[in-house]
């Protein structure tokens, strides 16, 4: 069975800065956290809202989730829907793509349509 993609949303700049350096440790929550927030292809539309709302800037990172193993685990969060969650730095060699998220007009992000 093939694992599906992960996503993280990112300021472009702090995913710059992992590229020079080749792991990304997280943005400041996932530090606090102990752990590195990612988001299904159906939960990213909702937690770009919820979360970088009127933010400019920012990168959409694809992981695939069976390249992370074990330090990936599938934790109950908002409204009672699995997260993947990495605990642990991420390579940056890892992500497959990474996608820009033009803001529009009411604050909201254009997303790639593999995004529902």
């Amino acid at each position: 069975m093939q694992m599906p993609m992960i996503y993280k949303i990112s300021p472009r700049s702090a995913w710059k800065l992992a590229e020079e350096i080749g792991v990304f440790t997280g943005a400041p929550i996932d530090i606090q956290d102990g752990y590195i927030h990612f988001s299904a292809a159906h939960q990213v539309r909702e937690t770009a809202a919820k979360h970088f709302k009127d933010m400019s800037d920012l990168v959409l990172i694809a992981i695939p989730s069976e390249i992370l193993g074990e330090a990936l685990r599938w934790e109950v969060s908002r409204g009672g829907d699995l997260f993947p969650h990495l605990y642990g730095a991420l390579k940056t060699t890892f992500a497959s793509d990474v996608i820009e998220m033009p803001i529009q007009a009411d604050g909201s992000h254009l997303l790639p349509r593999e995004i529902p």
